[in-house]
């Protein structure tokens, strides 16, 4: 058994650090005021729902120009799209280390936007497209010509996607949409929002809901406010769709099996979304420690006391494990079907964001009144990975994959 990382991938990460310091960087330096401690306030646009401002925005579209034309935003994707095929091990190696290196225009956590970007959406086109879609879609998903939000929670249905209360019906070549939708993120700039809905069965059967590519600015289409959050700006919207007629063409996927589209764009994101929170981890906790060490505290360096070691050697244990967990799952993603290795993939997700959470933690804890202010990213990192608790399967819900898995129990 060999625990060394493919040969290629040292090499690799020298060249990306030497990239961001080149050219992203300087970039950073002179916008500081997202980075430091107004980087929320600064984000923000306030009197306009508390939705990401323009500026910020912009920003970010630049670091992925940059990125993309220094051959680093495609990485993980397939060649035919202008990628290096990245692995999904290479992929984890590389949000591990980017998060590693702490708040930086590189790789920013709350907007999940990075040098090497990560596209479940590009990847769900490749997927289920017709040959219209993809070409219409793939490049232009990548470059930001288009975007796509996400429509699958409701306000009564989050996890129990299966009893979704949206409804689509048949009307001649046309499908007409009515329903509300929950946590639409990113819905301010999307030019496109991919609602799940029911067009038949029962609610809690898996099959029987379908995948539709509604346009933004369709009639009918409506987003009455954004939800306000622990971490802020907020691009999460309540969407209202009332008799929205979109063509048969909107599909995407096969009818009455969108749930598979949306498994795949859970799944492509949730092993590097763990690999993200193992690495934020790891810069809490070595940020605690050398503080501990640096600290001195009735005459002595903090790191002395047991009360400040014993929790430290706790959580970079536990990152060490997850790390393993991490590139173990990613391992199996690159053999075998997603659906084949969802319950490893869980086990790295849910163990990695609660380790974050504990790190962060511990971290304001070591600094004391320091850790607790703006002037540190320690409540920063923690208000963002919090979500991950939550979002794209909550925890609960991911440890009863595993249990399904382990007792054999639950649908095949």
């Amino acid at each position: 058994m060999d625990f060394t990382l493919p040969d290629h991938l040292p090499g690799l990460l020298a060249e990306m650090d030497a990239f961001i310091e080149a050219e992203i960087k300087p970039l950073e330096r002179e916008n500081m005021q997202y980075f430091d401690r107004r980087r929320e306030f600064a984000r923000t646009d306030l009197d306009n729902g508390g939705i990401p401002n323009r500026e910020w925005e912009d920003l970010l579209d630049e670091m992925r120009r940059r990125a993309d034309k220094a051959g680093w935003l495609r990485y993980g994707l397939p060649t035919e799209f202008g990628g290096r095929g990245g692995s999904n091990l290479d992929m984890a190696v590389i949000r591990e280390h980017l998060a590693h290196k702490g708040l930086g225009l590189h790789n920013d956590l709350q907007d999940e936007s990075s040098i090497v970007g990560n596209f479940p959406q590009v990847i769900m086109m490749s997927r289920f497209g017709t040959e219209a879609q993809r070409k219409d879609w793939c490049e232009a998903l990548i470059t930001g010509e288009k975007s796509m939000a996400f429509g699958l929670s409701e306000p009564n249905h989050g996890s129990d996607a299966t009893w979704l209360e949206t409804r689509a019906v048949r009307d001649g070549d046309d499908w007409v949409i009515n329903g509300t939708k929950r946590w639409n993120t990113g819905v301010h700039r999307a030019t496109h929002d991919l609602i799940f809905a029911r067009t038949s069965g029962e609610a809690g059967q898996a099959t029987g809901i379908t995948a539709f590519l509604v346009p933004c600015d369709a009639e009918g289409f409506e987003v009455p406010y954004y939800w306000w959050t622990f971490n802020m700006p907020s691009d999460h919207a309540e969407v209202e769709l009332k008799d929205v007629r979109v063509p048969a063409e909107a599909v995407l996927g096969e009818v009455d099996r969108g749930l598979e589209v949306g498994q795949t764009f859970l799944h492509e994101n949730r092993i590097r979304q763990a690999a993200s929170s193992l690495g934020a981890a790891q810069y809490c906790i070595d940020r605690a420690a050398a503080y501990a060490g640096e600290r001195i505290v009735f005459g002595k360096p903090l790191s002395v006391n047991q009360a400040v070691q014993w929790p430290l050697a706790e959580l970079q244990t536990e990152a060490q494990m997850v790390r393993l967990l991490v590139y173990y799952a990613a391992w199996h993603l690159d053999r075998d079907h997603h659906m084949e290795v969802s319950d490893k993939v869980s086990m790295a997700n849910y163990r990695a964001n609660r380790l974050v959470c504990e790190a962060a933690d511990r971290a304001m804890q070591i600094h004391g009144g320091l850790g607790y202010s703006r002037h540190e990213p320690f409540e920063h990192i923690y208000r963002h990975h919090r979500r991950y608790r939550i979002t794209e399967g909550a925890e609960e819900i991911q440890i009863r994959r595993v249990a399904q898995r382990m007792l054999k129990f639950g649908r095949k």
